[in-house]
């Protein structure tokens, strides 16, 4: 897949977007729903199904709607040092790394995986609500590098593959060696004899596999996978079942868990933050700012008594006398552990596992004990820490 090839900006395009397999979703009797300017397929067979497909089986995705910015050019790595908090020069060709882009006051304005192509190629794959202003903000960050960028969105489809089985789905169709395929790697290959970027990647808690595709490839690469999965129980699966693995995996979402006005270090994700990184980067004194004198709220993880999940916005109650001390980013029933959980936002002095507190849920005060993340791990030695959606 020749990637380096596009180097032109999307044409523009009016809301709501559809992907590439719109048609195949139809056919599925996929129900739909706007995300981020994208018509989305949010359920086929159903959330439970899915959901547990994915964890025991596998799961097929649609993640065309995700922002594709290739940053080029014999200054791209340094371009990426100083714009983003990944230390872009020290990742190998064929391998990724989780990082952020933040604002000068150290505010996450998004989280990325950046793919190192080449020597001087980078792919950097945004959340699509925010592909267009990471794109804007890469330019300008790269000014004055021997370094170009471009939203190459629309030259992209891609699909993903997650859960237990998911390499015995994809091995006879691949030309690549799947176990010698790192995670957080990529490689060009083959795939039911189109060509992809195949990446060890995913946002499930679960092993699995993306693949870069050109659009008209996407239905062809889907059709496959959905034909070859069929013996081993996958199941397509919507954004709402995507939502649910990755909260019971720990996995921030922009928006919910990661906005400007929490860092890194606000979200436990301080390790993204490299003090050893060489050069100076955007949010660097701020983001060292924060780390010495700690963040006045951190993200933790919230399991309830009741049958009544908390959700997004829903305050943080101290039990004794009520007052509002956090507020919730995420919640939902969790279908693997059979109990309501949540992440929320609190003061350090209430982040430790085993506090007991209760969550405001639509006037009824439910109570939550705190827990460390992830709320769940796949039994596997592979860590399941991955980009957002």
């Amino acid at each position: 897949m020749a990637t380096t090839e596009a180097k032109h900006p999307p044409p523009h395009r009016t809301p709501p977007h559809r992907t590439p397999l719109h048609r195949e979703h139809e056919a599925l009797g996929a129900s739909f729903t706007d995300f981020a300017g994208w018509q989305m397929p949010l359920r086929y067979s159903g959330d439970l199904a899915e959901h547990h497909a994915v964890r025991n089986a596998a799961g097929l995705f649609d993640l065309s709607h995700m922002g594709e910015i290739m940053v080029v050019g014999p200054g791209a790595a340094a371009a990426l040092d100083r714009a983003l908090l990944v230390d872009a020069s020290a990742i190998g060709v064929g391998r990724a790394r989780y990082t952020m882009i933040c604002a000068p006051d150290g505010g996450i304005l998004d989280d990325l995986i950046v793919y190192r192509l080449a020597e001087q190629e980078y792919l950097v794959v945004a959340n699509a609500a925010n592909s267009p202003m990471v794109a804007a903000e890469l330019t300008e960050r790269v000014s004055g590098e021997r370094a170009a960028v471009f939203d190459a969105t629309s030259e992209f489809g891609l699909v993903a593959i997650q859960g237990p089985v998911a390499a015995a789905i994809l091995a006879p169709l691949c030309s690549a060696d799947l176990q010698a395929l790192r995670y957080y790697a990529s490689v060009h290959a083959d795939v039911a004899g189109r060509p992809v970027l195949l990446a060890r990647t995913g946002y499930t808690g679960e092993e699995g596999f993306e693949l870069f595709c050109v659009p008209d490839d996407a239905p062809l690469l889907w059709a496959a996978l959905l034909e070859a999965g069929a013996g081993h129980g996958l199941l397509p699966a919507g954004l709402a079942c995507r939502d649910t693995l990755r909260l019971e995996a720990g996995m921030p979402l922009h928006g919910h868990e990661l906005h400007a006005s929490v860092t890194p270090f606000h979200a436990g994700l301080g390790r993204v933050v490299s003090s050893a990184k060489p050069g100076d980067y955007v949010g660097r004194a701020a983001l060292a700012a924060v780390a010495e004198s700690g963040p006045e709220q951190v993200l933790v993880g919230l399991v309830g008594d009741s049958r009544r999940a908390p959700r997004h916005g829903h305050p943080v109650l101290d039990p004794d006398t009520g007052s509002t001390i956090g507020t919730i980013t995420s919640g939902a029933p969790s279908p693997t552990l059979g109990r309501p959980i949540a992440m929320a936002y609190v003061a350090p002095g209430r982040a430790v596992p085993g506090t007991r507190l209760v969550a405001d849920v639509r006037g009824r005060h439910e109570p939550v004990t705190v827990v460390e993340l992830p709320f769940y791990r796949r039994p596997s030695p592979t860590p399941a820490t991955s980009k957002a959606g």
